[in-house]
């Protein structure tokens, strides 16, 4: 499971960091690390960024960017259910 895919309230433990490159480094400098614990904290009005806690820090990252983190747990089963209202945007 994706920590994207993850509702506000759900954790889960870091499995691994997908991806390549600068922005794999850049996750793992600021603490997402395979065995620690991730929580989503709140996602944006529109739905990016997205606001998680890793080590007692709160983080945002992009959605795209939350699409690296691999994790074990949580409640979220699939894809977040888009609001409502964002169909009438």
């Amino acid at each position: 499971m994706l920590l994207s895919m993850l509702e506000p309230g759900d954790s889960g433990e870091i499995v691994d960091i997908l991806g390549s490159g600068e922005i794999r480094q850049r996750l793992l400098d600021i603490g997402f690390l395979p065995g620690r614990i991730v929580s989503v904290i709140r996602y944006a009005p529109l739905g990016d960024p997205i606001e998680v806690e890793v080590m007692g820090t709160r983080v945002s990252l992009r959605l795209n960017e939350a699409a690296l983190i691999k994790i074990r747990g949580g409640k979220g089963g699939g894809r977040r259910k888009r609001r409502r209202w964002l169909r009438f945007i």
